[in-house]
């Protein structure tokens, strides 16, 4: 069934059915006869209204009874199954009003380690037995609030899935908002959110520097470098071997050199020029 929707269910007619057709729920509590979904046919799928509750249901079925079905009016031993936001819920139609019962629709397999009528299960890390004593569906999957076989209401009930796997553990009251939510985080965890760690560039090797410069630069470059083991993009122009005694010094040397000089005293990159900036020197 879609999301949104709800289904109208009616006894089938055979002859075991007339014992229960048109009974409360008490009655049937009484004789301890079970609500079950193979008793019952599907006469009606409709869609939900926002807002729609079992009770606006029943009273727009009353009003405006659906002309292409052949059943009788809503009534009392009638089941609407209503599935709002993903939730699932099935609801006996009671004499003044609604009955929500549990295992009316069964989604597991056959397979499946969690039914309705699990009396005597262990779990994992629990003392004693449990016992499946009501369920819900919530986006198409089946959960079972599982209740402590020897002591009953005074123990916390747990939640498990088809699986046996818990999913809500210290149970108070029942399928409240608080576990409804647990359930769907446990359905739909959130996905970490990756935090971006900046990629610095690897330092590269002075031959994949030269690389990335490009082909005129590079060529312009091995032409024009002092040191052939520096083709790295950017020219030295800080000479190989040591000046003679009395050499006059360039001022542009000169102050790359006290450049050079202040920027090792300060823990900074030696400033070189770039090989566009070194051509432009020797042109003029």
């Amino acid at each position: 069934m879609e999301v949104n929707q709800f289904a109208w269910y009616q006894l089938k007619t055979t002859p075991e059915n007339r014992l229960i057709r048109f009974r409360c729920y008490k009655e049937l509590q009484e004789k301890k006869i079970p609500v079950r979904h193979e008793n019952y046919g599907q006469v009606y799928l409709g869609r939900m209204k926002n807002g729609d509750t079992p009770a606006s249901i029943r009273k727009r079925l009353e009003e405006h009874p659906p002309r292409s079905i052949a059943c009788h009016s809503l009534s009392v031993s009638d089941v609407l199954v209503l599935n709002s936001n993903g939730e699932t819920t099935a609801y006996y139609v009671d004499k003044e009003g609604f009955i929500v019962i549990a295992g009316f629709l069964r989604l597991g397999s056959s397979c499946a380690l969690i039914s309705y009528d699990t009396t005597d299960f262990h779990i994992e890390g629990k003392e004693g037995s449990w016992l499946a004593y009501d369920s819900i569906i919530i986006d198409g999957r089946e959960f079972f609030l599982m209740e402590h076989t020897a002591y009953g209401a005074q123990a916390a009930n747990v939640v498990l899935d088809g699986d046996g796997n818990l999913v809500v553990d210290n149970v108070f009251h029942g399928f409240d908002e608080a576990v409804k939510q647990q359930i769907r985080e446990y359905l739909h965890p959130e996905k970490e959110e990756l935090s971006e760690v900046k990629q610095e560039k690897p330092a590269l090797e002075n031959w994949q520097k030269a690389y990335e410069n490009g082909e005129y630069l590079r060529s312009a470059e091995i032409t024009e470098e002092q040191n052939y083991n520096m083709i790295d993009g950017r020219m030295n122009n800080l000479p190989l071997k040591p000046r003679k005694i009395g050499e006059r010094i360039s001022v542009l040397d000169r102050l790359h050199l006290k450049q050079a000089e202040i920027a090792r005293k300060g823990g900074k990159p030696v400033p070189q020029m770039t090989a566009e900036e070194e051509m432009e020197r020797r042109r003029k």
